[in-house]
């Protein structure tokens, strides 16, 4: 097996170790545990010892994908290369589109953006054309998004071609990060991580003090795409990715035949030789699953078409794959028979309790001696390879959330196609939610069943060794506990909702009451028509409340009018509104700034610290020799808006500044656009207290997003301050009102 040159990180000395000691302990327990199989129930018995042995070839399989993840830094891109924009849709919302072709069309590198409608709607034409992007529809849906990617390639000229779904909005510098290394003419595709914004759905999971957010793909992205890469076997994700049209002419085009073209169509470019890049940089966000239907009909199309590549093209066998390319394909596609393991060991203690028999001799003694140190070092391994991205309570809850839909998934190896579903986006009905989580409560029924049942029989008439009641029972109340955990998860979701999502970024606003009265504050949670403003409000606003105001966001202010739908009073009975709720309106160039502002964005992230990464007992433990997740400043950070300039009268900047308290002392701003550090400015703060205007002294401030990435705006700690007279506060105001910002953020630092 060959190496790939790029630079990587390989496994951790200490790590190495352990899966070292992983594997000798897991290989003396199975040798162990196949002198132990029942011989009067050979078949429940050998189920159970085949599930093991499953378990520790996928885990040889991941430890072997995960061993070494590459380092890649994005090259410079050419400025003459000519690139297509692919955005196929079927019945997604106007919305949605909405949101991913304004960010498409903003991205920085010239290109030409197309919408590819293979629901032939008029409503999407319009759109089109109202954004001036290129519209094509075909006569047929035939072969799905994979024939209308390959319809759109005969009436494109692009030399690459960027493909994203419906619902993934691109950051402004997603070209400027990708193009680059298409300058290896032997790169025939750079594939990016699919994150999401909505990080209330149903694939994310909050913890770790408000900081981690993480999602059941973080392990995916985060880790598992960078060891393929390194045996240059990432494969195309069917989103978020650029691809030179010479390679796609040179396997046909898009591959066909089967529901999942992003796996197949990777497996054809790499066996015709060519070269992948994984950037693990996230550059584009997407609408995540909300709730268990679509999250499960997901998934259910990526195992069918897993099988149907495996089926079709072959994987273990398939001519021009080196040896490394397959046992990574294969690895992917193996991943979905895990459901039928997780169902063996979800149903085993309900037989053995039920029927007295057991799928092992031995004393129980014995058997903890040899399972012990296999089962805690297969959870240890687990999240130690996986850099703090495993989770693995979580992981097993996702194993029992759809341990069926992968089961079901891989029965697509002996059966024709399925017809081809597209992923539902919106919230199903409550009914189809507990349609869905069938296979959790009869998980939670039978166990429950076995549990009082098994313990009657065993008082009454004593069948089996009390050992093994007990490991029965534990095995039974995990398997309880973990189906528990899935139906209340899905119950939570399923609860009505906004039906849009509010974002938690901090961003600077101004009201503007009935008499014409003026409050600057700040907003920290907005979506396109509603927001939550806090800043010195009048007692007497109420529900119901007419008034205009407008945000501060990069592309300029976001004029509005709306009305109060809800008022925060002051903690304690203290008079006074702390916050207030607002529903609004706005222009249609106010929708596309504010819309362009938050979608295609990793600011909530940023603001506010959020990390989908933990630290693992070695990255504790050993913090000199294993890494784990960096410090973070803003971890929790409260922000008010405020105003900075270089000169009382000059033209003034738009910031925001960590509120006090929430720091730990420290004094942080972060701006939209590049801030002098030598030199004093002058900071004026929008609070609920009047704040005297300061004298300000900036050093900059190292910050990174989700997966290490960068990040699009500055930040800086405040090394010194001193106060200012009142005079120049009211000269702030004054700016303010003139509207003296500036205009976007771009290359160079602000002028002033």
């Amino acid at each position: 097996m060959k190496q790939n040159e790029v630079p990587f990180t390989p496994l951790e000395w200490p790590r190495r170790l352990l899966v070292l000691a992983f594997v000798v302990a897991s290989v003396w327990y199975l040798h162990w545990r196949y002198g132990t199989l029942n011989p009067e129930a050979p078949v429940f018995s050998g189920l159970i010892y085949g599930a093991e042995v499953f378990g520790f070839a996928t885990a040889l399989l991941h430890v072997f994908m995960c061993w070494r993840l590459t380092d890649r830094k994005a090259p410079p891109a050419r400025l003459d290369v000519t690139v297509d924009v692919f955005v196929p849709t079927y019945n997604e919302s106007v919305d949605l589109v909405r949101k991913t072709l304004l960010a498409a069309r903003g991205m920085d590198h010239p290109h030409t953006t197309w919408l590819l409608d293979d629901g032939r709607r008029p409503e999407m034409k319009a759109l089109a054309a109202q954004l001036g992007c290129e519209y094509l529809a075909r006569d047929d849906n035939q072969h799905a998004k994979a024939g209308n990617l390959n319809h759109a390639l005969k009436h494109s000229r692009g030399e690459l071609i960027a493909i994203f779904d419906a619902d993934h909005a691109p950051r402004q510098d997603f070209l400027a990060k990708t193009l680059g290394y298409f300058e290896n003419r032997k790169v025939a595709f750079v594939q990016t991580p699919q994150d999401f914004y909505n990080l209330d759905s149903y694939q994310h999971r909050p913890g770790g003090a408000g900081r981690t957010v993480w999602t059941e793909q973080s392990l995916f992205f985060r880790v598992i795409q960078r060891g393929k890469d390194y045996w240059n076997s990432a494969f195309f994700c069917g989103s978020c990715a650029v691809i030179r049209r010479s390679a796609l002419e040179d396997i046909g085009g898009f591959a066909t035949g089967t529901v999942t073209e992003d796996l197949h169509t990777s497996m054809r470019i790499h066996a015709k030789g060519h070269q992948s890049v994984y950037h693990a940089e996230p550059l584009a966000f997407g609408l995540a699953p909300e709730s268990i239907q679509p999250f499960l009909a997901q998934r259910v199309r990526w195992g069918q078409g897993a099988m149907h590549v495996w089926r079709k093209e072959g994987i273990l066998t398939h001519r021009g794959l080196s040896l490394a390319q397959r046992l990574n394909y294969f690895a992917s596609v193996l991943t979905y028979f895990d459901g039928w393991q997780k169902a063996i060991f979800y149903f085993a203690p309900v037989l053995v309790l039920l029927s007295g028999v057991l799928p092992m001799r031995a004393s129980m003694t014995d058997f903890l001696i040899h399972f012990a140190p296999f089962c805690l070092l297969t959870f240890w391994v687990f999240e130690e390879v996986a850099r703090g991205y495993g989770r693995s309570l979580f992981i097993e809850q996702y194993n029992m959330a759809r341990f069926a839909a992968f089961a079901w998934a891989t029965l697509a190896w002996i059966v024709p196609p399925m017809k081809f579903r597209v992923t539902a986006k919106g919230m199903p009905a409550a009914r189809a939610a507990m349609r869905l989580t069938f296979p959790q409560w009869s998980v939670l029924a039978l166990n429950a069943l076995a549990i009082a049942v098994g313990g009657i029989v065993w008082l009454v008439a004593p069948n089996l060794p009390v050992g093994a009641v007990v490991a029965s029972m534990f095995w039974a109340i995990v398997n309880s506990a973990l189906a528990i955990g899935v139906i209340a998860f899905t119950t939570i979701t399923q609860r009505n909702r906004r039906t849009q999502y509010r974002f938690p970024v901090a961003v600077p606003a101004e009201l503007v009451m009935a008499d014409g009265t003026r409050v600057r504050g700040t907003v920290d949670d907005v979506s396109e028509n509603g927001l939550r403003f806090y800043g010195r409000l009048p007692v007497t606003l109420a529900v119901g409340d007419a008034l205009t105001g407008h945000l501060t966001v990069p592309e300029g202010p976001v004029a509005f009018w709306g009305e109060v739908r809800g008022a925060v009073p002051m903690a304690g009975g203290e008079p006074g509104l702390k916050a207030l709720g607002l529903h609004f309106s706005t222009s249609a160039e106010g929708r596309d700034r504010l819309e362009g502002f938050l979608f295609g964005s990793d600011l909530q992230w940023v603001l506010n610290g959020y990390t989908d990464q933990v630290h693992t007992p070695m990255s504790r433990m050993l913090p000199g020799r294993v890494p784990g997740p960096g410090p973070n400043p803003l971890v929790q950070v409260r922000w008010n808006a405020g105003l900075v300039r270089v000169e009382r009268d000059g033209p003034a900047e738009p910031v925001l500044l960590s509120a006090e308290g929430s720091t730990g002392g420290e004094a942080y701003i972060v701006s939209h656009h590049a801030l002098p550090e030598q030199r004093d400015l002058i900071l004026d703060v929008s609070r609920r207290i009047d704040a005297p205007a300061r004298a300000v002294r900036l050093a900059p401030l190292a910050l990174t997003g989700p997966g290490g990435s960068d990040v699009a705006v500055y930040a800086y700690r405040i090394v010194s301050s001193t106060e200012l007279a009142p005079a120049v506060a009211s000269s702030l105001s004054e700016s303010l009102e003139r509207g003296d910002l500036v205009r976007r953020r771009d290359a160079q630092p602000s002028t002033y």
